[in-house]
């Protein structure tokens, strides 16, 4: 597969019209700004850099490097040691829920897709992280494209909810994503040198707001 190729197919990754469902979460955003605590669009930029940088870096995507080379030499148990680690970092039933539902709605398209070694998960609990990690590896896209094209797919879900949830309009939505763009280079780098005793994120705020998000009394966003 050539190099054009495999980028082609990691842009049918993360687009948004990819059918697993990832546009129907907002990761504890809809509560931050129901609850009063983000009002403005320099909020809600402050609080998805602070979730890549304390959170994404220190363990989606440093884990996901891992995923790769483990699918790569196909060690299923390491595979399934950092399958585990994902779920069990996972802070509230929302945000445990979501990693599982999502990677559930992969497994399944990518079964379709005939991609080999997916099936075998669909009676499993399952991280995206750990079926994205999969596919990449079989469609070719190197570590690197992989890692910042998973970090920019989240950026541009989490912007597209702040859009609906604060009504703050297409343009603002774009100069966000140029800001929050600007950061993923340097975390993706952080994250491929991060040791495995460093591992894990640090957000009780996020937290917080995402069990809190499990009983809000109206939602637009799943939990």
């Amino acid at each position: 597969m050539s190099k054009q190729l495999s980028m082609i197919r990691l842009w049918q990754l993360i687009s948004p019209a990819l059918p697993i469902g990832s546009f129907s979460y907002s990761q504890s955003l809809e509560y931050a700004i129901d609850s009063g605590q983000l009002k403005t669009e320099s909020d809600i930029e402050e609080w998805l850099t602070a979730q890549m940088n304390f959170g994404l870096a220190n363990l989606d995507l440093a884990v996901l490097y891992r995923l790769m080379q483990a699918w790569q030499s196909e060690n299923i148990q390491s595979v399934r040691k950092w399958n585990s680690t994902l779920l069990a970092f996972r802070e509230s039933a929302e945000l445990h829920d979501e990693d599982c539902q999502v990677g559930y709605a992969l497994t399944r398209l990518l079964t379709d897709l005939e991609v080999e070694g997916a099936a075998q998960w669909q009676r499993q609990k399952v991280s995206y992280v750990t079926l994205y990690a999969l596919v990449c590896q079989r469609w070719r896209i190197s570590s690197d494209d992989a890692v910042a094209g998973f970090i920019w797919a989240w950026c541009e879900n989490m912007v597209a909810a702040a859009v609906k949830l604060l009504s703050m309009g297409q343009t603002a939505g774009q100069k966000m994503l140029l800001h929050l763009g600007d950061c993923i280079e340097p975390l993706c780098r952080r994250a491929k040198m991060l040791p495995d005793n460093e591992l894990g994120g640090a957000l009780p705020g996020l937290a917080m707001a995402s069990a809190f998000h499990e009983t809000q009394y109206s939602r637009l966003f799943r939990s």
